[in-house]
């Protein structure tokens, strides 16, 4: 296996939406979990500051590419649209999706 790459993003609710994102995740499509596993996507935790609506997610990869790098994949779309109801998206629904830089890390 390469050496696993880490990757951080802000995303944002709308408002009053924090329950249903939950449920939705929970319920994640196991055929969409697959697709991640098997372009090297793992240990991915997303949180959410309640106050801002901002989730925070972090992921580990190892293919090289992290989830947000997955968007021509049709499972993938099917999933953005399926969430564009509860999130701020881009006009292809893709969530707005801001990289965060790595400043610090304790292995």
């Amino acid at each position: 296996m390469n050496e696993a790459t880490r990757t951080a993003f802000l995303m944002k609710l709308k408002p009053g939406k924090a329950e249903e994102y939950k449920r939705r995740h929970d319920e994640i499509w196991p055929e969409l979990k697959d697709l991640l596993k098997k372009n090297g996507v793992f240990d991915y935790s997303i949180f959410l500051d309640e106050e801002t609506n901002t989730l925070f997610a972090v992921q580990k990869n190892s293919g090289g590419a992290g989830s947000q790098d997955l968007g021509s994949n049709p499972l993938v779309k099917k999933w953005w649209d399926y969430m564009a109801d509860i999130m701020e998206t881009n006009p292809d629904n893709s969530p707005v999706s801001i990289p965060l830089k790595e400043v610090f890390y304790l292995p």
